[in-house]
């Protein structure tokens, strides 16, 4: 799954085209994608469907398809932000250039989600899901392809609701403003506004493995099992280690250990270990070539020589070195 350098990979690659464009036109292709975008209809009912893309009814698909392309087209987009692993678009209001927004683009790429950017007359990829055709700031059109293989990730055109702390909502954006749906994930280690006192404090007061901690969006958001496993490997610290048998110098400095890996991995193009994991022109990333943990169990480590060992931790597979990374 993408994780934080991969999605801020893309919010970047976008923000030149997208950025003050207008969407001339739109097409779902597949409303399966639509799974968290709820219909005018729906939100002014109050009968939104139960389940999601799959379970949905053809009737609510073929709403949602509808609306989706109606609302969205005509629209002009802002600056992308991002928090953690959640993308979003605000939608500036029509009429009041000067307006703040209450409504974004939400674009969750989950397990193979892709936002490419193509010319008009690009060859087609049986992937594409939805498709928007932009004429950016600049003048010029051009085609922005949500592609998903798997059917995981989703577009949505989702309301924007305070900050809990009335602070931007993320990267990219100066804006207090987050989408509806990713009200309940937190900060992460790239937001100027994270505080690595305030979460380390947090994670000491709790007796779960230190590995899994790193995992929960609630906390700090962005990362995954990868950059879990290669910000543990850097601070040396074991992954099944309670969080609070871990001083909080220490908890600190695995934060700031994971802050360093995702900013290496962004300067390198995220993680891409196939072809769904690419940026907005289709092309991989290279930090996969610098992991000292992650995937390589059995593998001497890259600092004392020691074989790397692989355990579960919370359901996840961790990778570490039994030498640098003793158990406290």
């Amino acid at each position: 799954m993408p994780e934080l350098p991969e999605v801020e990979v893309v919010r970047a690659g976008l923000m030149p085209a997208v950025t003050g464009a207008t969407v001339l036109g739109a097409e779902v292709f597949d409303a399966r994608s639509l799974k968290r975008h709820i219909s005018r209809a729906e939100r002014d009912s109050g009968a939104v469907a139960a389940g999601h893309g799959r379970t949905l009814d053809e009737s609510t698909r073929r709403l949602r398809a509808a609306d989706f392309e109606r609302r969205i087209t005509g629209a002009r987009l802002l600056s992308p932000a991002r928090r953690g692993k959640f993308l979003w678009i605000p939608i500036a209001p029509s009429g009041v250039p000067t307006a703040v927004p209450d409504e974004a683009l939400f674009a969750h790429l989950a397990m193979s989600g892709q936002v490419l950017l193509r010319a008009n007359d690009a060859p087609e990829d049986k992937h594409v899901r939805i498709r928007l055709w932009v004429q950016t700031a600049a003048g010029s059109e051009v085609r922005v392809d949500f592609a998903d293989q798997r059917r995981f990730g989703s577009l949505a055109i989702d309301p924007l609701a305070p900050t809990h702390d009335g602070k931007a909502a993320g990267w990219g954006t100066k804006l207090p403003l987050l989408p509806a749906q990713a009200q309940h994930i937190a900060r992460d280690l790239l937001d100027p506004a994270f505080d690595f006192n305030a979460v380390a404090e947090q994670l000491k007061t709790k007796s779960v493995q230190v590995k899994k901690l790193l995992l929960e969006q609630s906390l700090m958001s962005g990362i995954g099992n990868i950059y879990a496993d290669e910000a543990l490997w850097l601070a040396r610290v074991h992954p099944e280690t309670p969080a609070n048998r871990i001083s909080k110098r220490r908890l600190i400095e695995l934060l700031e250990a994971a802050r360093t890996v995702m900013e290496k991995a962004l300067s390198e193009g995220g993680t891409s270990f196939d072809a769904l994991y690419v940026n907005v022109n289709g092309e991989s990333g290279y930090f996969s070539r610098s992991l000292n943990a992650y995937g390589r169990q059995g593998q001497p480590c890259q600092r004392c020589r020691s074989l790397l060992q692989r355990v579960v931790v919370g359901g996840r597979s961790a990778v570490f070195c039994p030498s640098c990374q003793r158990r406290r």
